[in-house]
């Protein structure tokens, strides 16, 4: 399968990425083996594959929602370098008022 520079160059300004000169005449000689793999992986997964996500089963594994004894929001304030109106107080970051 014949890639040109011209492809390689056409493709790069779709996915609108900035390529070189080299970097362009590297990808035109590697492209075609690329898409050779691409298709061998293709032909592997048969009709009879399922799709899946994961390649392994995946559980969930969050417990249910009870609710349980807790820190009151005093006590949980009550260590904090800084509160405000009941809440965590934290440096500003972003220079906003």
């Amino acid at each position: 399968m014949g890639i040109s520079r011209a492809d390689v160059a056409h493709l790069a300004g779709l996915a609108r990425i900035d390529l070189s000169d080299a970097e362009l005449d590297h990808l035109a000689t590697e492209l075609p083996s690329i898409l050779e793999y691409v298709a061998a992986v293709q032909q592997a997964a048969g009709d009879d594959v399922e799709a899946m996500s994961h390649p392994v089963p995946v559980n969930n594994v969050f417990r249910e929602d009870v609710v349980r004894p807790s820190l009151t929001q005093d006590e949980a304030l009550a260590m904090a370098p800084a509160s405000d109106q009941g809440r965590f107080g934290v440096p500003k970051i972003l220079g906003e008022e």
